[in-house]
């Protein structure tokens, strides 16, 4: 019988930084429409494989001076490139052995999740959402934290995830346990979106073990994350300066008119307007991320290795000198 270990050897010898196993019953009580079972009903297992975001693409956009290797390298390629020739690889591997592999990459549902016609009453509409996050502590893989980002006892935040589901009967990790995030909310205190609540917070039961993080407003988050705020906007002309800020502060009658000043959609107007963004777009298929996860990864992982937690160390520490601002815009949150 193909034993656990021999698979992690080969996902390992393949390029995956971490694996991990999980159960298909842990995903019992998941909504329909994010149930990975009605992908493949018979499946025993969902193997979890995670790549690395180097540290180092994080530094041009700490020290202001390169902002196109984070979302070049620690997205577009770990996400469309790297990851799926893994998951071939490791699918391959599978399938020689008799078993399925049904790969599942990070932008798999970029098509339109849940966005088909259901083809039967009783199964879920086409394409079935896969919560990676959840999937990666169902993996045994690590926690989710505050920010609700995935950390791992090896890296914390700095890695993207990839899954197969197969019906190979594989020995499932154990539940990791928790305690990396210790809700120090640096994460709260240093998103320039202000997109992660202090004080509400969203709770799952998976596997019978509870999950809490902060709400998120993916609104604000998404539009921030690719223009970073007004003050870490180096790209950002001042016509959308005064669009981000909007949406940051996030008022009713400001949602409201940036929903009529833009009917095409807000996601549009930054690529228009923006060319960073919307040659990030045309490049490798992801958006300019300029922001560089400034609260969600970037704080929390200087908080994480400042308390000696990750296994993966380094000789000099991240952040080196005080962050810079613009300060053009508002009080400088720094």
């Amino acid at each position: 019988m193909l034993s656990s270990e021999r698979v992690k050897q080969v996902a390992r010898a393949c390029g995956a930084d971490l694996v991990g196993f999980g159960s298909m019953d842990r995903f019992e009580g998941a909504p329909k429409q994010m149930d990975p079972r009605y992908i493949m009903p018979e499946a025993k297992t969902i193997i979890g494989l995670g790549f690395r975001i180097h540290r180092g693409l994080l530094r041009g956009i700490e020290e202001g001076t390169f902002f196109a290797g984070y979302p070049a390298m620690g997205y577009a390629n770990i996400n469309d490139v790297y990851a799926p020739m893994v998951l071939r690889q490791v699918g391959n591997f599978l399938e020689d052995e008799g078993y399925e592999a049904m790969l599942y990459q990070n932008t798999s549902v970029r098509l339109g999740s849940g966005a088909g016609q259901a083809v039967s009453p009783e199964l879920p509409k086409p394409d079935v959402f896969l919560h990676f996050r959840i999937a990666g502590v169902i993996c045994g893989m690590g926690e989710i934290g505050y920010s609700k980002i995935f950390l791992t006892p090896q890296f914390g935040p700095r890695q993207r995830l990839a899954f197969i589901i197969t019906d190979a009967p594989l020995e499932p990790d154990p539940i990791y346990e928790g305690g990396l995030c210790d809700r120090c909310m640096a994460c709260v205190r240093e998103c320039p979106a202000g997109a992660i609540s202090a004080d509400k917070t969203v709770k799952v039961t998976v596997a019978g073990k509870e999950l809490e993080w902060g709400e998120l407003d993916t609104f604000k988050c998404g539009v921030v994350f690719q223009t970073g705020a007004p003050e870490y906007g180096p790209f950002l002309s001042d016509e959308v300066k005064a669009v981000v800020q909007d949406v940051i502060n996030g008022t009713p009658e400001e949602m409201a008119r940036i929903t009529t000043t833009y009917p095409g959609g807000i996601w549009n107007y930054l690529r228009e307007k923006v060319p960073f963004i919307g040659k990030a777009w045309d490049s490798y298929h992801h958006p300019g991320a300029m922001d560089g996860a400034r609260g969600c990864i970037r704080a929390c992982m200087i908080h994480l290795e400042s308390r000696g937690v990750l296994q993966n160390k380094f000789h000099n520490k991240f952040r080196q000198h005080k962050p810079w601002s613009l300060g053009s815009f508002g009080t400088d949150k720094m």
